[in-house]
């Protein structure tokens, strides 16, 4: 609970009004059974004027606890929504400190399911502790003394009430607690089959798979259910087991009580009132248990959370002051291993790039290039070894020097919806249209983009989807180059683009950005046979370095994939 009272200490008054007019709602509630006994008593003594003065306080009453009612659900909301706003924000805050590595662990799909449907539940429980967990026990309290003073006769039959209660409640809500983490992993693998279907859905129907996953789905779905329908059907019989328990303490009430009407016709009177506070008794443990139960299950949420608060991100950076890196990278003896790997991906390898250089990296597929790629804008940290950028160890970097200096664009392009300019602001926050268009132009995106009504401030679908692939990295590579950083990594990010296409970019780059670092991640030779140097990975050892030239000469691993893309290249 300390994440949730960490967030509510902003709505101190807020929170206090609320409970001011729970005590304001109880206190009605508690007195009306009590004059309505003195309405009936005047009833039988037909006091007229008595009768007429206790409806007018009975009617205020109620209008007091209603408007008290109001005012309390309108303070609640406030916290409730303020509170789970500031939680969800504060959890997606925490997440975009997180290394890849990070949100590898938890996966997206379920990450996903926290910021919505666990903070929904902690935002649930808060609405209805305002409203109803600090009423209860005043409540409950209240309707006891009072029900014992009316009736002293009938103590006995309260207590009975409370132990049958009790013990339907603690059956109850013991055999549902099990069940809620089990629905909250459930919804976590439901959001995650379909995210994944969703998003491989051209996959699913190119290989005709609708069936299967449609199995795979209804599995997981079948299975929520069950878990749902067995927290129903226990809520089926606890609230007609607490009703029974209720009505059979009135039956019993009104069955003793009727030997004393002889004796004092104003018990009648009481019998009202007493019966109204058995009620209330019983409704204060049965909603003292359904709060129990939401408690239990947004306990589980608020766990859920708090892991991913209390998750150190992988990668940290040291509060240094900024400073300007060149394009220098330099690798010393670094080895890495993703996170749950037996083996190392990369092997003790070394290597140094000047500035301004064009450096092609190939290899086949699982050598480990994107991986050494992603060290240099420290996604990851090496396992050993180190990695410098301007002359710097990376681990000694101010983290917005990292970034002006470094610029990654990936074979996958991802934009986000919005606009093709707010895309390209994402590489430099204050960018002109002179910049887009410079930079569209290196990456060969401006042809089309002019050709669009509202050019660059052109739409952006969810996932791009009005784009083509290779339109999708055209714009990416405009997004990498529009800050003119000093390192620029290409991890395959022309792989959807025709021929000519690709060495216009390639040439481009070549005129346009000289003092540009430029890393070049290819599967083709073709793409790096100009480089100033290219590296061969090979099992993630680095098996070759030196010219096209030199390289087809004397490196087998080179020659390989040279003479496997010589005869397509000739074509």
């Amino acid at each position: 609970m300390s994440i949730v009272l960490e967030h509510a200490k902003k709505y101190k008054l807020e929170v206090a009004i609320a409970l001011i007019t729970v005590v304001i709602m109880v206190m009605s509630a508690l007195w009306q059974p009590k004059l309505l006994q003195k309405v009936l008593e005047a009833i039988i003594k037909e006091d007229s004027n008595k009768m007429k003065e206790l409806g007018i306080y009975l009617i205020g009453i109620a209008l007091i606890g209603l408007i008290a009612g109001v005012v309390n659900t309108i303070f609640s909301a406030k916290v409730a929504q303020g509170v789970s706003a500031d939680i969800r924000e504060a959890t997606f805050r925490k997440i975009q400190t997180f290394s890849f590595g990070n949100v590898e662990q938890f996966s997206a799909g379920n990450l996903v399911v926290r910021l919505t449907n666990d903070v929904t539940q902690i935002q649930n429980v808060i609405m209805i502790a305002l409203q109803t967990l600090f009423r209860i026990p005043i409540l409950f309290i209240g309707s006891f003394i009072l029900a014992m003073t009316t009736l002293p006769q009938l103590w006995w039959v309260i207590v009975l009430l409370v132990i049958a209660v009790g013990i339907i409640s603690a059956l109850s809500f013991s055999r549902m607690g099990k069940h809620f983490m089990i629905i909250q992993k459930l919804i976590d693998k439901v959001n995650g089959i379909a995210k994944e279907n969703l998003l491989g859905i051209r996959v699913v129907k190119s290989f005709v798979q609708e069936k299967n996953e449609l199995q795979r789905f209804g599995k997981v779905s079948d299975e929520l259910s069950k878990h749902n329908i067995i927290v129903g059907t226990l809520f089926s019989v606890m609230i007609p087991s607490f009703m029974l328990a209720a009505n059979l303490a009135i039956a019993g009430s009104i069955f003793f009580v009727s030997n004393l009407v002889k004796d004092d016709p104003t018990v009648i009177g009481g019998i009202a009132s007493f019966m109204n506070y058995l009620m209330q008794i019983m409704m204060a443990i049965i909603i003292g248990g359904m709060m129990m139960m939401m408690t239990s299950r947004a306990a589980v949420s608020i766990k859920r959370i708090k892991e991913i608060m209390d998750t150190e991100p992988d990668i940290t950076y040291q509060d240094v002051p900024e400073q300007e890196l060149s394009g220098s990278v330099q690798f010393d003896h670094v080895s890495f291993r993703y996170p749950g790997d037996d083996t190392d991906t990369l092997k003790d390898i070394s290597f140094s790039i000047n500035p301004g250089e064009m450096i092609g990296v190939v290899g086949a597929t699982g050598a480990g290039k994107s991986t050494l790629a992603q060290l240099i804008p420290r996604l990851f940290d090496p396992t050993e070894g180190t990695v410098k950028v301007g002359g710097v160890d990376l681990r000694k970097v101010n983290e917005h020097s990292l970034r002006n200096a470094v610029s990654f664009v990936l074979q996958k392009a991802i934009l986000f919806s919005g606009t093709i300019s707010q895309n390209l602001r994402q590489g430099k926050k204050d960018a002109t249209v002179e910049d887009m268009t410079h930079a569209t132009q290196i990456a060969q995106a401006r042809e089309f983009i002019e050709k669009l009504a509202l050019q660059y401030e052109a739409p952006v679908a969810e996932r791009s989807n009005n784009f083509s692939g290779g339109q999708k990295q055209r714009l990416s590579i405009s997004r990498g180059v529009i800050g003119e950083p000093k390192i620029l990594i290409l991890d395959d990010s022309t792989s959807a683009l025709d021929a000519r296409s690709e060495r216009l970019v390639r040439e481009a780059l070549d005129s346009e950005l000289k003092d540009t670092t430029t890393i070049v991640i290819a599967q083709k030779i073709s793409s790096v046979v100009k480089a100033n140097r290219i590296l061969v990975l090979d099992k993630g050892h680095l098996v070759g370095e030196g010219t096209h030239e030199e390289l087809v000469k004397t490196n087998a691993i080179y020659q390989e994939i040279y003479e496997t893309q010589k005869g397509k290249d000739e074509d």
